[in-house]
């Protein structure tokens, strides 16, 4: 059986119980090292077998899977965040299903959540954007054409733009080509939840400027609308004069 495994955003003890408990009974883990906190390991048994998937191949990572299966073995193959946010693993169930070895997934916290979290903000703020949009710029590889940062933009809605940090500089032109102003609100948040996680505010037009200051290369998020501002509506679900399924409205 094979599980794979959300590690969450960076402190170890933001994985979900379930996650946890799968780690402590696995036979095999195979965890992205470039990203997944190292404490994690530390719930595993003495004698797991543990490898590290940013020196393999996927198909490396299929070998190791197919001899614990031959094994009677139980693997866990964590994965940064959530595994359904940039996590590669749509490949590895098709390279599962089609060995006939099961596997079932397990959510966990994104960086995006953690983000938010250090940023103490909320995404989706009435009258000032109801939608996330959570994306990249392209790099060494490409992103669909209508997704580019710039066509994105044009929304105007909250975005969290992920693996960017080191090409700030094009990322400012392609986000204000697209409508958003210089003095947009942004943030770069750095290993969110990390212990040495940092965070740094500044706008759409200084971000480059930011990062180059706070020395930031990978491993940072970058939040980007006017959420990150002070202008907002109050919810309807709390006010006085908003009746709901389980509260009178006090008056109308």
């Amino acid at each position: 059986m094979v599980n794979f495994v959300g590690a969450g955003c960076g402190a170890a003890d933001l994985i979900t119980v379930r996650g946890m408990r799968l780690i402590q009974n696995a036979d095999v883990i195979i965890y992205a090292g470039s990203l997944v906190n190292p404490e994690l390991l530390e719930f595993a048994k003495r004698d797991c077998e543990i490898h590290n998937s940013a020196l393999m191949t996927l198909d490396e990572v299929a070998e190791v899977i197919i001899d614990a299966e031959k094994k009677g073995k139980n693997t866990v193959r964590l994965h940064t965040g959530d595994p359904s946010i940039f996590g590669a693993v749509r490949e590895q169930f098709d390279r599962l299903e089609n060995l006939g070895i099961p596997f079932e997934v397990c959510p966990g916290v994104s960086s995006f959540c953690g983000a938010a979290a250090a940023l103490k903000a909320e995404y989706t703020l009435p009258d000032v954007s109801q939608t996330v949009i959570i994306t990249r710029r392209a790099g060494r590889t490409p992103v669909p054409e209508n997704e580019s940062i710039e066509s994105l933009s044009k929304h105007g809605s909250s975005m969290v733009i992920f693996l960017s940090a080191g090409m700030v500089k094009e990322l400012s032109s392609e986000l204000m080509n697209g409508g958003f102003t210089p003095e947009t609100p942004a943030a770069i948040v750095y290993k969110a939840s990390w212990k040495d996680e940092k965070i740094c505010r500044c706008t759409v037009g200084s971000l480059a400027e930011t990062v180059e200051k706070n020395a930031v290369k990978k491993t940072a998020l970058i939040c980007v609308g006017d959420f990150l501002g002070d202008d907002y509506s109050l919810s309807k679900l709390y006010d006085e004069g908003f009746e709901t399924e389980f509260r009178k409205a006090k008056y109308s």
